[in-house]
């Protein structure tokens, strides 16, 4: 098994080749490199299994990677991001790891790896790297693509009231009282949405702010959101979330 590790900090590449030797058995490390470059380099002339990826390196963005060269093997990420919305680079075979890097995080990531391992369908999503290229450049999803019978429409988030699960799919639903069918789960859309905008009120539903009218109490100390669009099921926000909610409607958060 032949790892590659894409890391400007000296220090940083030090700890985690040390937790790779306390971790793992029948490997080779063909590169500790510093520069998309060399990682470039690396990558062409090497078969790699996996390969674990600083967000920031000396030259760049790691992302810029996957621009130059066929990338077929799946990648940890490192990063020294800690915001929420980093749970997106969990999509298809991608993981993180927060800096300062733990063993027992490293131990869950190499489990994730040997889970995967030779599996060509979950081999990195070219178009989730360009996801994160815009959530580390501080931009937030502004359209999706959605299929209407066979056309394919843009539809822009500003325009979206709330997004909703309803049997095993997902919906957004728009200022017009409109709904369309998304390819991708809840979990997976909102770390892509602008905070400051939406919110997920529970595990069901994220609403925008633009669209929120009022707010009901109701029982066990929750709240009910009373948008300016059509419902088809009450919009209550979970108890635990209540706080949080009420912190982001002040424009605390």
């Amino acid at each position: 098994m032949k790892l590659l590790i894409v890391e400007d900090e000296s220090l940083a590449a030090s700890r985690l080749e040390m937790l790779i030797n306390n971790i793992l058995n029948g490997y080779e490390i063909v590169g500790v490199v510093k520069s998309i470059e060399e990682a470039v380099s690396i990558i062409e002339e090497n078969k790699i299994d996996l390969g674990f990826f600083d967000i920031q390196i000396e030259d760049g963005l790691s992302f810029d990677i996957f621009d130059k060269v066929k990338v077929n093997f799946p990648i940890i990420f490192t990063t020294a991001y800690n915001n929420y919305a980093i749970r997106a680079f969990k999509l298809n075979s991608i993981d993180y790891l927060l800096k300062p890097i733990s063993e027992i995080e490293l131990k869950n990531a190499i489990s994730k790896f040997e889970s995967i391992w030779n599996k060509q369908d979950n081999l990195i999503n070219i178009s989730v790297i360009d996801e994160l290229k815009e959530l580390v450049a501080g931009k937030y999803k502004e359209r999706f693509m959605v299929k209407i019978g066979n056309k394919m429409e843009i539809l822009h988030t500003n325009d979206i009231s709330y997004f909703y699960s309803f049997n095993k799919g997902t919906y957004a639903h728009t200022y017009n009282d409109k709904d369309f069918l998304l390819s991708n789960p809840l979990d997976l859309i909102f770390p892509l949405l602008n905070p400051d905008i939406f919110f997920r009120i529970s595990r069901k539903h994220i609403v925008n702010i633009k669209y929120i009218k009022s707010l009901t109490s109701y029982s066990n100390s929750r709240l009910v959101v009373l948008l300016k669009t059509k419902c088809t099921e009450e919009m209550i926000v979970s108890r635990e979330k209540v706080r949080a909610f009420k912190d982001w409607i002040d424009g605390l958060v």
